[in-house]
């Protein structure tokens, strides 16, 4: 039997957000997103430890040795593959948004790529003037009206909040592709997400050496960086979002 990797990193967010779930409660300056709620943060900087650790011996190495192999149009063509592979699952969060547009965006991008583009190889929708598209679950939660709760660092996956690790379950199941019978491989979109990530590792690689190993507090100087990019592309250029030094504060269980 076929050991798949989609239901034990599902298993595992969930097992992860479970546990935390209800073990605290943000006050009013964390719920409009003034302070970062971190309650959890002792076992947060376990988690990142461990993910530093995968990065140092696995990662960061591979990442930097498949951009040196690969020859950037390669790299770009197996990104447009994986982007390629996510427009269903974001054609359905833009329907669950109310975002109906958007949503036909995502698949004439889909159709454009997947024929005219050799099978998602080539980016011709963009040279069509298709607008881009990069939803998720976690922000279709967001149009719905719930909080982002507690941030969290997941084993892996790195910084995300409780309503965004349910984003990344969720979105692990409602790509309509993952239930076509001609599916040629299994996992086909999580295989090449993860090749997309290690190009974007390899590429990006000076900067994130610098958030994560080259700053007095790594941990802290990433989850600032996420949680303000995260809410920056969930609510605008609002100034209220940003998160100063002082507003940094966390709450125990």
């Amino acid at each position: 039997m076929e050991l798949s990797p989609r239901p034990l990193l599902a298993a595992s967010v969930i097992a992860l957000t479970g546990l935390l779930a209800g073990c605290a409660t943000p006050t009013p300056e964390q719920k409009a997103g003034e302070q970062i709620f971190d309650p959890y943060e002792g076992a947060n900087r376990t988690v990142h430890g461990f993910n530093l650790a995968v990065d140092k011996v696995f990662f960061r190495p591979a990442s930097k040795g498949y951009v040196a192999v690969v020859p950037p149009p390669m790299v770009d063509s197996f990104n447009y593959f994986a982007e390629n592979l996510s427009m269903p699952g974001q054609m359905v969060d833009s329907v669950l948004q109310g975002k109906f547009k958007q949503a036909g965006y995502a698949l004439a991008r889909f159709l454009i790529n997947s024929t005219v583009g050799f099978a998602g190889l080539a980016d011709p929708a963009t040279e069509f003037k298709v607008p881009q598209v990069d939803t998720d679950f976690g922000e279709t939660l967001h149009v719905w009206g719930f909080g982002e709760g507690a941030y969290v660092e997941l084993p892996i996956y790195g910084p995300s909040t409780t309503r965004d690790a349910v984003g990344v379950v969720v979105n692990m199941f409602t790509n309509p592709l993952d239930f076509a019978r001609t599916n040629p491989v299994n996992n086909i979109g999580l295989y090449a997400d993860g090749v997309r990530r290690l190009g974007e590792r390899g590429r990006y690689s000076d900067m994130v050496d610098a958030i994560l190993y080259g700053s007095a507090d790594g941990y802290a100087q990433a989850r600032t960086l996420y949680l303000q990019n995260r809410r920056f592309k969930l609510e605008g250029d609002t100034p209220d979002l940003y998160i100063s030094p002082d507003a940094i504060s966390t709450e125990g269980f």
